[in-house]
C-alpha cells in the first residue's frame, strides 16, 4: 500500500543541499534542485551502500562519499563509475508547506 509520509518543512533544505531521512527500516536522500524542485532517491549508494545524504550534491547529481561514483538524482541514473546500477527513486509532493516522499 502506498502512503506519502511527511519528511520536513520545505525552508529545511537549501538549494542544492541533501538530506537523510530514515522511515522504520529503510533510509532515502531526499534533494533540493537547483530547479526548486525536491526530488528523493534510496539513502545508500548502489555499488557499496555508503550513505548518500553524506556525499556532495552538484547540480542534479549526488556524488557518493566513498568511491566518488556519481548519480542524476531525479532519474536515479548512474553518471559516473563505480556507480553502475541505477538508484530507486520515489515522488515527491509538496503540501502546506513541507516535503512528502510517496513510498510504498
Amino acid at each position: 500500500m502506498s502512503q506519502h509520509i511527511r519528511v520536513c518543512d520545505v525552508d529545511v533544505l537549501e538549494a542544492e543541499s541533501i538530506l537523510r531521512f530514515d522511515h522504520g527500516d529503510d533510509t532515502y536522500a531526499i534533494y533540493h534542485g537547483p530547479d526548486g524542485q525536491f526530488y528523493a532517491t534510496d539513502g545508500y549508494c548502489t555499488h557499496e551502500a555508503a550513505h548518500l545524504s553524506d556525499g556532495i550534491v552538484d547540480g542534479f547529481e549526488i556524488e557518493c562519499p566513498l568511491h566518488f561514483g556519481m548519480f542524476d538524482y531525479r532519474t536515479g541514473t548512474p553518471t559516473l563509475a563505480p556507480a553502475c546500477v541505477k538508484l530507486k527513486t520515489y515522488p515527491v509532493a509538496i503540501k502546506e508547506g513541507a516535503v512528502f516522499i510517496l513510498i510504498e
